[in-house]
């Protein structure tokens, strides 16, 4: 995924500003997000996509239940949290399914340059919501660049040169990046704001353990009969390095920084991904895909200005 779904703490930021080890730490994780598709789609072959996606969830899940328990936090202690909280884990659980899913027909650098618009789905919902977060100038113009080259993009991936087109697994992707935003609003407005951040991820984690073996079944997708070393550090980097570390970092870095300079990072993901996708998949890079790439990007810094 992508990045996790933002939960802006409510307490003051420890460190008014980026110092080495933040910056080094937010280019890790903007890394490890943009190789997150090239690892699923790398091994779609061999594993199907839905299962990939629901040993993802379970192992990861089990393992942040593991954290929880060492750090002492319980749900009997948040029970006002249950009903945004399982809104927010139905919204992830989809939106990964549709990544997941989304990726059997498109490529890797395109799904991560789609996947990335939800900041600008966050922007738009909120400054309809409240009053406080209207778009200045500056923010308009960074959502509507961004929303133009996702259009310059997805007219490329209609058609491509061997004759079978991307649109189905781009609108999967953007359709994903829809929930991804609506996820974040659900945390933004409701009782989530103020839950640990672990709780948070324990609901998108725990939906999307339970639902995701139920659409794998659904779809008669199995697992495989062999598993290779490629498959194995595949489920390993998706679930333990991405879904549950990188995560859990990612949210530490926004109780310990200002959030707004956090997440000025996030364009950074899909520029990674491209180029992993590139150099690992051999994913041809089209003029319209960079373009759209670019626009994304400079759209995120912009749409993250203050």
């Amino acid at each position: 995924m992508s990045s996790p779904a933002d939960s802006l703490p409510v307490s003051p930021a420890l460190h008014p500003h980026l110092d080495a080890r933040a910056v080094l730490t937010l280019l890790l994780c903007c890394a490890l997000w943009g190789l997150n598709q090239v690892a699923v789609k790398a091994v779609l072959p061999e594993v199907p996509s839905l299962v990939q996606f629901s040993l993802r969830s379970v192992l990861s899940f089990v393992l942040l239940l593991g954290w929880m328990r060492w750090r002492g936090i319980h749900w009997r202690s948040h029970r006002h949290t249950l009903w945004p909280g399982l809104l927010a884990g139905l919204f992830f659980a989809v939106e990964f399914a549709m990544v997941f899913v989304g990726l059997q027909h498109t490529t890797a650098a395109r799904s991560v340059v789609f996947i990335n618009t939800s900041p600008f789905v966050v922007a738009l919902v909120l400054a309809a919501w409240l009053p406080a977060e209207r778009l200045r100038p500056m923010q308009g113009a960074g959502l509507l660049l961004a929303f133009a080259s996702i259009a310059w993009a997805f007219g490329d991936g209609v058609l491509h040169p061997d004759g079978e087109g991307h649109w189905l697994g781009d609108l999967l992707v953007l359709g994903a990046a829809l929930l991804w935003g609506l996820t974040t609003v659900t945390i933004r407005l409701s009782s989530l704001r103020s839950a640990p951040f672990e709780l948070t991820l324990a609901y998108q984690l725990g939906m999307a353990a339970l639902l995701a073996p139920l659409g794998a079944l659904f779809a008669g997708q199995a697992l495989p009969t062999s598993w290779s070393a490629l498959a194995l550090g595949s489920l390993f980097y998706q679930a333990v390095i991405v879904t549950f570390a990188s995560y859990l970092l990612w949210f530490w870095l926004l109780t310990r920084y200002p959030a707004t300079k956090v997440q000025a990072f996030v364009f950074l993901s899909p520029l990674f991904g491209t180029l992993f996708a590139h150099g690992l998949l051999g994913e041809s890079l089209t003029t319209s895909l960079m373009g759209g790439l670019a626009g994304v990007a400079v759209g995120l810094a912009l749409l993250n200005r203050r």
